[in-house]
């Protein structure tokens, strides 16, 4: 089967590989849409790693797959049905032809529409979890730091249960249109404008009922924590650092003063990381929201390399791209 991995620093090799075999409760699906994640990107594409660290594992790194089952061991999926499958960190990647996957890490899919129509549920399956996690919503300002496919689907879910206020902050400007598209009601760039007047004028003085990071990055961490009301809420979704042991310096005047209420959210660790996913493809299944919106980009497999330099480069204004063979 066809196989992709980081060979070196910043270098894909595409390859042939066996096709693996399943167990008692698994599927063999073969995948048909990938699409890279900003945390494929930050922790193990970008940076330079120590050289035992290359070859990384096959496959790797990618999270969002989905395709058909072509062999069922499992009494919940049978052959034929389409699916969302999320890697295990024993076995391959997500960048392989076929994949297991475990009855409790697949999400079933409709049998409607093309497949790539129904992949980006996964990372805002992600973020409809780290939003249940806010309590109400309805009537909040609420501030997300960083517009990427994360944010940018913050800012989606957000607007459409009901938030007064969605300030999406980004360093690019088109991604501040995208995100005007999605529900923003103001957006912000910081290299433009002071980001704490505006976020004060915005909320009266007082800060944003609710902030989100979803960047990665120490500035975005630092903004959530530093624009939140007293007692407000933020969410932290992006995970910080590119590299292992990496720390992120923080400033704890910041929260001691505003006593926020600070929720870290992964869906993927929260014991249950599939729920939160079949949510997103019910609501896009009813209208509520289609997150392949956020697509900008389609290539074929064979340019995983470009695709990925593309993502890491933010170049032609890209904000997702999506993989076929």
């Amino acid at each position: 089967m066809k196989a992709a991995r980081i060979s070196s620093p910043k270098q894909f090799e595409v390859m042939d590989v066996e096709i693996p075999t399943i167990d008692t409760g698994q599927c063999l699906i073969k995948l048909e849409t990938w699409s890279a994640c900003g945390s494929d990107i930050r922790h193990a594409y970008g940076p330079v790693h120590a050289e035992e660290n290359y070859p990384m594992r096959i496959g790797g790194a990618c999270h969002e797959c989905a395709g058909t089952i072509v062999e069922s061991r499992s009494d919940k999926f049978k052959e034929g049905q389409r699916v969302i499958v999320l890697p295990t960190r024993e076995g391959h990647g997500g960048l392989v032809e076929y994949l297991p996957g475990d009855e409790g890490r697949m999400a079933l899919l409709p049998d409607h529409g093309d497949v790539s129509e129904w992949v980006m549920c996964q990372p805002s399956g992600t973020v409809l979890y780290s939003c249940q996690q806010m309590g109400t919503i309805i009537g909040q300002n609420v501030l997300i730091m960083g517009q990427g496919s994360i944010g940018l689907s913050f800012t989606a879910i957000v607007a459409r249960s009901g938030a007064k206020k969605v300030i999406a902050v980004d360093l690019l400007d088109n991604r501040l249109e995208f995100s005007k598209k999605f529900g923003a009601t103001h957006t912000i760039n910081p290299s433009k404008v002071n980001l704490d007047e505006a976020v004060a004028e915005l909320t009266g003085g007082i800060g944003a009922d609710i902030t989100v990071e979803a960047g990665g990055y120490p500035e975005t961490l630092e903004g959530a924590l530093r624009l939140v009301k007293n007692l407000g809420k933020t969410i932290i979704f992006g995970i910080q650092g590119g590299v292992a042991g990496h720390r992120t310096p923080i400033d704890t005047s910041l929260f001691l003063r505003r006593a926020p209420t600070i929720i870290p959210t992964q869906g993927a660790t929260s014991g249950d990381p599939i729920t939160h996913i079949e949510n997103m493809i019910e609501l896009r299944e009813r209208g509520w929201w289609d997150p392949t919106e956020m697509v900008t980009h389609r290539m074929p497999f064979d340019d995983v390399q470009k695709a990925y330099d593309m993502y890491e480069n933010y170049d032609d204004n890209i904000v997702k791209v999506l993989l076929s063979l």
